[in-house]
């Protein structure tokens, strides 16, 4: 008679547990555009709950996971933060800047950074070059002159500092604090200079009214301190967007002339406009 088998039934093999493999994007930020991206990469899971896991990332114990790094200058006290984690500071210069991007696994680069920083976006192409990475420019539109504008266009606030004499005395400067010191031998003028930080005092024109604000701004708005300080000339960049344009459609109400300079030059990139086309681009690389 043969003995009952003392084995026990088989288990069923235990499911792999997947592991998650982090990419890394690095957005170079600071304006709007760039807190837009870092928002809808960090709404993106790219393995969402409930979604089976697909059964060759199980085999290679693997399941993507997007890290988003949104870098600031540091320049604004007190700055609008992404969501994401945030560095605050410079790199140091391109070759630093390729260290960091290696030793932090960083996949991709997105140079959101405002139109006129020239320096932090010269370093980024450099530094993506050396190290390897793809780089991508996300970068706003600028202002297009209607034909009822009475814009004067200028390649440096020097230049736009030059053309004052022949347009007004009572000036609206919103370059920013950044060459602020290019409009202090402008002689008989008074400034109402808008900024979000005070700037450097010896930086100030010696005829001035500093106004510390931060966009938004509304054409009601715009068109009441036109009004009110009695301006009859606007100097400004080509920031583009619509966060700061307000001053352009009251400028063209009140029929005043506006000083606008251009846009620097900048390395050839892949360029998007909107943070909804860089998320793809991204998406994309880092699958």
């Amino acid at each position: 008679m043969s003995q009952p088998s003392l084995l026990a039934p088989a288990r069923p093999p235990r499911p792999r547990r997947a592991r998650a493999v982090v990419s890394t994007v690095l957005i170079l930020g600071g304006t709007g555009e760039a807190r837009d991206l870092a928002a809808l990469l960090a709404a993106v899971d790219r393995q969402p709950h409930g979604v089976p896991v697909p059964p060759a990332a199980l085999e290679r114990r693997e399941v993507a996971e997007l890290r988003v790094v949104s870098s600031l200058a540091g320049r604004v006290a007190r700055p609008r933060l992404p969501v994401g984690e945030v560095r605050i500071g410079g790199f140091g210069g391109p070759e630093r800047m390729a260290s960091w991007l290696r030793a932090e696994g960083v996949g991709c680069v997105v140079d959101a950074t405002h139109p006129f920083a020239e320096r932090i976006s010269a370093s980024a192409a450099l530094a993506t070059a050396a190290a390897g990475i793809p780089l991508l420019r996300l970068q706003r539109p600028g202002w297009e002159q209607d034909l009822d504008d009475v814009w004067h266009w200028v390649d440096s606030l020097p230049e736009a500092a030059s053309l004052l004499p022949e347009l007004g005395r009572r000036v609206f400067l919103t370059t920013g604090r950044q060459g602020l010191r290019a409009f202090t031998a402008v002689d008989d003028a008074h400034f109402l200079i808008r900024c979000v930080d005070p700037p450097e005092p010896a930086d100030l024109p010696a005829d001035h009214e500093l106004l510390l604000a931060r966009g938004p701004y509304t054409v009601e708005g715009e068109l009441a301190l036109i009004d009110r300080h009695r301006l009859d000339v606007i100097v400004t960049k080509d920031s583009g967007g619509r966060l700061t344009a307000a001053k352009l459609d009251a400028a063209r109400t009140r029929r005043l002339p506006v000083i606008v300079v251009r846009r620097p030059g900048r390395p050839q990139l892949p360029e998007v406009a909107t943070a909804t086309d860089a998320a793809a681009w991204v998406r994309a690389r880092l699958r």
